[in-house]
């Protein structure tokens, strides 16, 4: 039984106002992994965060799910706290995070990497000092005709995605497992398609 943990950031803005944006998909996928985990939420002072700890089945590795209690843009200095405090290094920190340059209701899951304008991304990469941990980029895919970037990712679901987001968040939550316990080559065959 593997004793390192690895640390599940899921990407958001705190608050209700936020709950449903598309910006907000790494808490829903954090949450159905925290029900998957029988825990619930509790503060993390010094990482200025919420944490559900605990193991998906006997023997897999121990996941320490964390939900920033920071807007989006200021997300790196809580995940860094955090990482620190449970001593997990960039290598065993997954990111799940919404992704405009991948059609809804896919995902890629990847190493490393550019923040392509994500400000959470940006931010992380900023305060770990690199960006070599793993990301499962949820698609949420591009705004229609001219609408703002930033409005569309802080914008709620359409009533049509809200009903194949349980599934997205799901095979999402499915991704992060398989990354923990098999390794990225065998995740990305089986999540990338």
């Amino acid at each position: 039984m593997s004793d390192e943990a690895w640390l599940v950031v899921g990407l958001g803005n705190p608050g209700p106002a936020y709950a449903g944006n598309r910006h907000n998909i790494g808490y829903l996928v954090n949450d159905e992994l925290a029900t998957r985990l029988r825990g619930s939420f509790k503060s993390l002072k010094a990482g200025r965060s919420d944490i559900v700890e605990g193991r998906l089945v006997p023997g897999a590795p121990r996941l320490v799910l964390c939900r920033p209690k920071s807007y989006m843009n200021e997300t790196g200095g809580p995940v860094k706290a955090t990482a620190a405090f449970y001593k997990i290094p960039p290598e065993r920190i997954v990111v799940i995070h919404d992704e405009l340059d991948i059609e809804f209701d896919t995902l890629r899951v990847k190493l490393g990497g550019g923040d392509n304008g994500h400000n959470g991304l940006k931010s992380i990469r900023a305060s770990l000092g690199t960006g070599d941990f793993y990301r499962v980029r949820v698609g949420i895919g591009r705004p229609p005709g001219r609408q703002d970037v930033a409005e569309f990712v802080l914008k709620d679901y359409s009533a049509a995605e809200r009903k194949v987001l349980p599934f997205q968040v799901d095979t999402a939550a499915d991704a992060v497992e398989s990354l923990v316990s098999e390794g990225l080559e065998r995740t990305q065959s089986r999540f990338n398609s």
